[in-house]
Order: C-alpha cells, then sequence, then structure tokens
C-alpha cells in the first residue's frame, strides 16, 4: 500500500481545503494518508473545530484518522498550543521539537508539501 504525509506549512485556509479534499482522496482510494500541521497551517486548528468551510472535511479526516498531528515549537510560536491541546490533537516533536521528514520516509511515506 502507498503511503503519503501531506506535511502542511501554508496557514492558508484555501490551501487547506485542497490539503485536506487530497488526504481524504488518497484514503478513499485505498492508501494511507496523514496530515502533519507545521509552520503557519497550526493557527488554523481552533477554527477547524468550528462551523464553517473546512469543518466538515476537517471532521471526515479526523474520524478516518487522517491528522497525525500539530508541531509542537510552531504551535508553541504561534500561540496555537492550548488549542491543539484543547482539542486534543497529538504534538508532533522528534526533531528539535518540529515533526521530522526523515522518520516519515522511514516509515516508508512519500512526502508531500503544501
Amino acid at each position: 500500500m502507498k503511503k503519503y504525509a501531506l506535511f502542511v506549512f501554508n496557514g492558508d485556509a484555501m490551501c487547506f481545503i485542497h490539503v485536506l479534499l487530497n488526504a481524504l482522496d488518497v484514503h478513499a482510494r485505498g492508501c494511507e494518508a496523514k496530515i502533519i500541521m507545521e509552520g503557519g497551517s497550526v493557527r488554523l486548528v481552533d477554527g477547524l473545530f468550528q462551523p464553517g468551510k473546512l469543518h466538515g472535511l476537517w471532521k471526515k479526516a479526523l474520524e478516518a484518522g487522517l491528522v497525525a498531528g500539530v508541531c509542537k515549537a510552531c504551535a508553541a510560536t504561534l500561540e496555537s498550543l492550548a488549542d491543539a491541546e484543547k482539542h486534543n490533537l497529538p504534538l508532533l516533536g522528534d526533531m528539535s521539537g518540529h515533526p521530522s521528514m526523515l522518520t516519515y520516509r522511514e516509515q516508508g511515506y512519500e512526502i508531500i508539501t503544501f
């Protein structure tokens, strides 16, 4: 089975829609997808749980187990750590507080960045 790790650095909601759509599409086609929120995307966390454009897709991605987590260092720096904790999202930080792409590569994931 093919595996894809979608690293999201962009904090733009329109970009994040495409992350969610692609992760759900990969999953629907029988492949594995993981969404890793990095950089400015961590600022979207609280809004993803509120009614709006992204909520429905976000809920589907969560229910499908497609959300690996949120970068701990970026969330702390961009003041969204409390939001990630409030929503029980895993905090990722095996590389100086950031999620390591190499860890995913070693697990057989192809890396896609947004």
